[in-house]
């Protein structure tokens, strides 16, 4: 399955200019409104149509994964009892409680004076947080005054944590972010970033298409804040992937197994379910159930044996995420395609629109 194209490991190959003003700052206000480039790889075809058109472009039989991981409003502003404001970002709160109360919970921490190891920050309905441990790289280890679980915490004071190109992103978080920052099918809290492209389903669209006999499973990839980091490497080779937690469950595992034994497509809703897959059979030569940490990181040179097609959005330019793209479909097609989307006024990153890869 592997894509015949020119590599390149150089960073800055993997650049493009794009408009500011098409960074979606908004859902579309119907999710499978959005809009849907379709571009075949053994064609270099590109069509423009509609998300709630997309099952014109899958078959029956086809096996589509998708990441059930849920968002939590993983944000927090308290006041040290120096009075300074703090800002916190749980980057684990997939952990349990019993766990997070021995150890804490690692949090990027955001201070104008810093913090440091014992001092404890003020939250809203009387929860507290210690600081455990000096930060290392904006990070500390914190341990909140509730036994309840970081979960409830979140739920109850937390805000939803939009990604830094989105303009509203510090203490602007609209009340309707908790939703639509969410995929329909969210299950499994412990997200600290949407699988966006996941954004564009209904549940009448996913009905739509078991109907019409494409099969659906899921599977678990905790989003955290390292899909954000910047790549520093001018070799793409030299940069690591942040660990995320996932898990895959016997039945889901089973149902990618068969697909492939019948040669059915697989087709990958986000990069998440892509990594996810690839990285498993990568390690057990199948996909077998999994409860852990990944860290795969796919870019252009990198082979692909379990997924056929993908379903994602416009990524930022030079990141990883546009990397794994340009591995699966080759880095000019993949660039030449968001072009034509930036000319064709498409709308990129997680609140845009969307990119079916077959």
């Amino acid at each position: 399955m592997a894509v015949n194209h020119e590599i390149s490991f150089r960073l800055e190959d993997y650049d493009y200019d794009l408009p500011p003003e098409l960074i979606a700052q908004r859902p579309a206000p119907v999710r499978e409104h959005s809009r849907l480039l379709v571009f075949d790889r053994s064609s270099g075809v590109v069509v423009h149509s509609r998300f709630d058109r997309i099952g014109e472009h899958l078959r029956p039989g086809d096996l589509l994964v998708v990441n059930d991981t849920r968002v939590v409003p993983a944000r927090l502003t308290g006041r040290k009892n120096t009075g300074g404001m703090v800002e916190l970002l749980v980057l684990d709160p997939y952990k349990p409680p019993a766990s997070g109360s021995m150890e804490g919970y690692c949090c990027l921490v955001k201070a104008s004076k810093g913090v440091r190891a014992g001092q404890v920050i003020e939250l809203s309905e009387g929860v507290c947080a210690e600081v455990i441990a000096a930060p290392i790289d904006g990070r500390a280890q914190i341990r909140f005054s509730e036994a309840s679980g970081i979960v409830d915490i979140l739920d109850r004071i937390g805000r939803t944590p939009l990604p830094p190109y989105i303009g509203r992103t510090s203490g602007k978080a609209a009340p309707d972010d908790r939703i639509c920052y969410q995929t329909e099918y969210a299950r499994h809290p412990g997200a600290v970033a949407a699988p966006t492209a996941g954004l564009h389903f209904t549940k009448s669209l996913l009905n739509g298409l078991m109907a019409s006999g494409i099969e659906i499973v899921a599977l678990t990839l905790h989003v955290g804040y390292g899909t954000f980091a910047p790549i520093r490497c001018v070799d793409i080779r030299q940069h690591r992937m942040h660990p995320e937690f996932i898990e895959i469950a016997k039945e889901t595992a089973d149902a990618v197994n068969r697909a492939k034994h019948e040669r059915r497509r697989v087709v990958a809703v986000g990069t998440t379910v892509v990594r996810t897959l690839e990285w498993l059979f990568a390690k057990e030569g199948e996909i077998a159930p999994f409860r852990g940490m990944c860290d795969h990181y796919i870019y252009p040179g990198c082979r692909f044996a379990v997924v056929d097609c993908m379903v994602t959005n416009f990524h930022l330019p030079k990141s990883s995420l546009i990397l794994l793209v340009s591995a699966f479909a080759g880095r000019s097609p993949i660039l030449s395609a968001y072009r034509e989307a930036v000319r064709e006024r498409y709308r990129f990153f997680s609140y845009g629109d969307a990119m079916l890869i077959l």
